[in-house]
């Protein structure tokens, strides 16, 4: 898919690697980029660099992303991308109340399914589009003090999964970032984090990945190359793996 021309959404667009995307398909040549936030202040910065458009939404409520979807196809087209990356770090482990494990699962995943609920119909009556989910590393490997966060960047691998192999026959591709740190609000203080072990990257640097990612129809987005060699290596041996991270659990896990 080329991004020339395109319509697309950003989920999370107010900062981070939201912005970074919203930016860089901008300066690809999108037609429009709509920067969706529930910052609606920060997503309206961003969309003013270049023209786009800025829209309040609360991805943790299905009746904003399926406003989003409807208003973004009868405002301004079609929608050929949709790019759902907006989320949250919950740090804990099982202790963690409900209530926010319940936060955190509806916006790192029920925000994707969602979305793709809602968009990939239309996408599919108009001939095609292709999704972007935010995921992590986190989701292939997991995350060191962090369960609610590891848990549901699982899931969103698995959704990606999912809609790739059941609707790639349709017209609709899918790829899912999954890089270790990248520097933004929710990184500040997790510099010498586990998750920066092999270095944080810039936002730029990371939605320069995804533009590649999308024109190849990768499905797997990794800016930190490291993150394919220890995919391979817990694959290999399981229980080593753990092992592993159990040492690096005594290391970083405080």
């Amino acid at each position: 898919m080329i991004i020339e021309n395109k319509t697309i959404v950003v989920t999370g667009a107010a900062s981070g690697i939201g912005a970074a995307l919203a930016r860089r398909f901008a300066a690809s040549g999108a037609r429009h980029v709509v920067c969706a936030d529930i910052d609606h202040s920060g997503a309206s910065k961003v969309a003013a660099e270049f023209g786009g458009t800025a829209k309040h939404v609360d991805v943790s409520v299905e009746t904003d992303i399926a406003a989003l979807v409807a208003d973004t196809e009868s405002q301004i087209g079609p929608i050929d991308l949709f790019c759902s990356n907006a989320g949250i770090l919950t740090l804990g482990g099982v202790e963690v109340p409900d209530t926010e494990w319940q936060k955190i699962w509806n916006i790192n995943v029920m925000s994707q399914v969602w979305a793709a609920r809602h968009v990939v119909p239309r996408m599919i009556e108009h001939g095609g589009g292709y999704l972007l989910n935010t995921a992590s590393a986190a989701g292939l490997l997991n995350q060191i003090g962090a369960a609610p966060y590891g848990v549901t960047k699982h899931a969103s691998v698995g959704l990606s999964e999912w809609l790739a192999f059941s609707y790639g026959d349709q017209g609709i591709g899918v790829s899912v970032l999954c890089p270790q740190a990248v520097r933004s609000e929710m990184t500040k203080g997790f510099e010498t984090s586990v998750a920066a072990i092999d270095g944080m990257l810039e936002p730029d640097t990371v939605a320069e990945a995804c533009e590649l990612a999308i024109a190849n129809k990768e499905f797997l987005v990794l800016p930190h190359k490291s993150v394919r060699g220890y995919m391979q290596a817990k694959s290999e041996d399981y229980d080593r793996w753990i092992g592993g991270m159990r040492k690096l659990n005594r290391m970083f896990g405080k």
